[in-house]
């Protein structure tokens, strides 16, 4: 078992979190039930599966739940392009630059999980 708060990966993807909340502010009411919802849903589910991964019994069932972390890091970035409309660029564009930093880290570690097993 690994402490999943002592992990990088989980700390930024905690901050990219709070950061999508704070993005998702800026959107029309309208969206409170469509892309706001699924963005903030995506980007809760990063670190939340990175935790719940990092408290399985090996390592081959923690990389399974990296895979799904990843696929909700390419998810946010899918729904943060959609949204650009929304918020201004910058703020997107950060949005982004996290999620690919946290993809990385993912590769990583995933790496380093398959040669211990």
């Amino acid at each position: 078992m690994h402490q999943f708060e002592k992990l990088k990966i989980w700390q930024k993807a905690m901050d990219l979190v709070l950061d999508v909340y704070k993005a998702t502010e800026q959107f029309p009411k309208e969206e409170k039930y469509g892309l706001i919802s699924q963005m903030q849903r995506s980007a809760v589910s990063i670190p939340s599966n990175i935790a719940e991964g990092s408290g399985r019994n090996s390592n081959q069932q923690f990389n399974y739940f990296l895979a799904i972390a990843s696929g909700s890091t390419s998810e946010l970035i899918t729904q943060t392009f959609l949204s650009e409309k929304l918020i201004n660029e910058e703020t997107a564009g950060n949005i982004v630059d996290q999620c690919v930093e946290i993809s990385k880290m993912n590769i990583a570690l995933q790496k380093s999980l398959s040669k211990k097993v």
